[in-house]
């Protein structure tokens, strides 16, 4: 077989869904003539854990750990965050930001170039330069955010012209956050230098979703594909579960201010004055971090008794709550690359085979996919009419006991034939 490195910052027991991109990928490349071996951070500061994930990683496959610093403590000390907290997306932070915050945002974005991992790319550099010397490779792949793996595989195709694959989930920047980052012209420049070198020196790009590949493009980024995030098969054998017997409507993953689906939430509460039934059985299930003001908005509405929230599901858990879930929210950030975004949880849910409400533009490639294989509507953000229509028929579809499961074929969007895509691209590649 030929091999592989992958270079992933996010490894089990690193939990959330970040983490899937590459073990998915790591999991099926054996089926296609490519053994993986991975390079990961020794002791990340990852900020959820899931020991689970260690399943899909491949048996007997190689895994390097090179030791990382990050500077986390920093930014604990600054925000007046305690030592054993973990940090999550600091753009979630929602309550009015403190001066702490603003300068923890300012470092993160002005020093730690191009981001807080940045101290792991030298010593990872010259690891892997001495490891691949003496255990040949075919292909580098790197999966960024974090970026600094980018310019890890950058480092090490420079000392030895391998072929190089880069693997985009989210943008550089063209990232929603990017304005956040309170960037001087010198900082945003080296942030621009650094894309440009992937973009120059990676044999293959790819990114997670079309406009997102067109958006690449138009910076200057060549031989540019996609692959979208996916579901592995594998995940939904063993759920069997019944359906819930109350109108649920679930979110699963973080909600911060970007995603505060206030159309949604108002829509609910105008069906539940009018309706006394439709009150009594709605449940909105919402699991993950979920900004202190989607839950005021929602209790200020008088949805209060029909809120449910869950601050950590496992990922088995949340996969079985998916599939008893009557419908399934996709709530789309209101943020001007919108478009682009294809949450991984997309692809779960279209696995999960329960209809799917997606709340954003309808234009988006998330709401073409969902179109694509009929597996639920898009209603506007600020679409109130439609909004309260959809709402009405998909309960009346549940009262009526035909709300039911999609059974259009999505095995485009599966993980193992995902993997064979991937495979084609670095076939393509490979000397």
């Amino acid at each position: 077989m030929k091999k592989v490195l992958i270079i992933s910052y996010y490894w089990p027991p690193a939990g959330g869904i970040a983490v899937h991109r590459c073990l998915k990928f790591a999991k099926y490349l054996r089926e296609f003539g490519w053994e993986p071996v991975i390079c990961t951070a020794d002791n990340a500061e990852y900020p959820v854990l899931d020991e689970g994930n260690f399943n899909d990683v491949p048996k007997g496959a190689v895994v390097l750990k090179t030791k990382i610093w990050e500077p986390y403590h920093l930014f604990k000390l600054v925000t007046r965050k305690k030592k054993e907290e973990r940090i999550h997306n600091v753009f979630l932070e929602e309550e009015k930001p403190t001066f702490g915050h603003k300068l923890g945002i300012w470092i993160r974005g002005n020093i730690f170039i191009p981001d807080a991992r940045k101290f792991w790319i030298r010593p990872s550099v010259k690891f892997l330069t001495k490891y691949i010397n003496e255990n040949p490779v075919d292909v580098l792949f790197t999966n960024g955010p974090p970026q600094s793996t980018h310019m890890i595989a950058h480092g090490v195709k420079k000392k030895l012209n391998i072929p190089w694959h880069a693997d985009f989930q989210d943008p550089w920047t063209q990232v929603d956050y990017f304005p956040q980052l309170m960037l001087n012209p010198i900082s945003k420049k080296i942030h621009q230098t650094m894309e440009q070198r992937v973009f120059r020196f990676a044999d293959q790009v790819t990114i997670c979703s079309d406009t997102w590949k067109h958006n690449l493009e138009s910076i200057g980024a060549k031989n540019v594909g996609v692959i979208v995030w996916g579901y592995d098969e594998d995940d939904f054998k063993d759920i069997n579960v019944e359906l819930s017997p109350k109108f649920t409507l679930s979110h699963y993953g973080s909600l911060g201010t970007d995603r505060n689906a206030k159309t949604l939430w108002k829509a609910l509460s105008i069906i539940a004055k009018e309706n006394l039934q439709f009150a009594a059985d709605l449940e909105i299930e919402l699991a993950g971090f979920i900004g202190h003001k989607i839950i005021d908005e929602i209790n200020s509405l008088g949805l209060q008794k029909n809120l449910r929230l869950f601050s950590h599901l496992t990922r088995k858990e949340t996969l079985e709550r998916m599939c008893r879930s009557q419908a399934l929210l996709l709530i789309l950030n209101n943020m001007p690359n919108v478009n682009g975004r294809l949450p991984g949880k997309l692809f779960e849910y279209l696995a999960a085979r329960r209809p799917t409400l997606v709340i954003g533009p309808e234009e988006s490639d998330a709401s073409k996919i969902v179109d694509g294989v009929n597996a639920g509507i898009t209603c506007g953000f600020d679409n109130l009419e439609k909004t309260i229509q959809t709402i009405r028929t998909l309960y009346q579809k549940y009262k009526e006991g035909k709300l039911l499961s999609n059974t259009t074929d999505i095995s485009c969007y599966s993980n193992r034939n995902l993997t064979k895509k991937l495979a084609d691209y670095l076939n393509s590649i490979s000397h």
